[in-house]
């Protein structure tokens, strides 16, 4: 028996796991060019009197393992780069704008910006994170070859928000939609790789030896939970331009 054709697959499978474990490693700052991405900013832009002025205070989250960090300015990021919606500031007014009209009113800057009021929105966003769905799917598999062992598993879980859309004038609750998004995770392992060269090498009459290395990999890729929820956000404000689309067409 020729040892020299499962030592080459052996290493093979090792340089594979490797590398797909590298792969995260090779990631470089770049612009979103994510599916949800391409498709909020494909929607035709209006121009400023056509857009809505709409505001959103904050994203929450009935769920205390999911903390919505920063999921509030992840919304408004979305909502103006649809642009289809005129987005008026709430979630920070005090930070940024009040402060400037306060040093407005005390003569320490120049305009008149203490003196004009703030653009009433027409519509508010109130929006949660309301679903998770932990391993909503699972698969693994492996192989032992002579205590070469080579395995995998992957996982999925699912996240949903759901967002209103409120009448500021009345309180009505005028309308709401939910998204749902997938996050994906796998695992690779790889070990026994001496185990598997003494194997062969007795079963060849060549001497083995006990202090022959051990290899043992393992590596896990998941994905981004701060990531998905930006889909899920960007997803949900493209569904929200078509329904007030739907709605002024209805309404000529």
């Amino acid at each position: 028996m020729n040892p020299i054709p499962i030592l080459q697959a052996v290493a093979l499978a090792v340089v594979a796991a490797v590398g797909l474990s590298g792969c995260a490693g090779n990631a470089q700052v770049q612009a979103d060019r994510s599916a949800s991405h391409q498709a909020l900013v494909k929607l035709p832009r209006k121009n400023a009197e056509q857009r809505v002025a709409v505001a959103i205070y904050e994203v929450g989250s009935n769920l205390q393992e999911l903390p919505p960090r920063g999921a509030t300015e992840q919304f408004k990021t979305a909502l103006v780069k649809s642009g289809q919606f005129r987005v008026v500031e709430r979630a920070q007014l005090d930070r940024g704008v009040v402060r400037e009209k306060q040093m407005n009113a005390a003569g320490q800057t120049s305009g008149s910006s203490a003196q004009q009021q703030l653009r009433g929105a027409e519509y508010i966003f109130q929006a949660e994170i309301t679903e998770l769905n932990g391993a909503a799917g699972t698969s693994s598999s492996g192989i032992n070859i002579a205590g070469f062992q080579l395995g995998g598993a992957s996982n999925q879980d699912e996240l949903g928000l759901d967002v209103s859309i409120v009448d500021a004038a009345t309180g009505d609750v005028v309308d709401a939609i939910n998204v749902r998004k997938t996050l994906g995770g796998s695992a690779v392992s790889v070990g026994g790789i001496g185990a598997l060269v003494n194997r062969v090498m007795a079963e060849n009459g060549k001497s083995t030896s006990p202090y022959l290395p051990e290899v043992q990999h393992q590596s896990t890729r998941k994905d981004s939970f701060d990531a998905a929820l930006r889909e899920a956000i960007e997803e949900s404000v493209r569904q929200l331009a078509l329904r007030f689309d739907a709605s002024a067409q209805a309404a000529r």
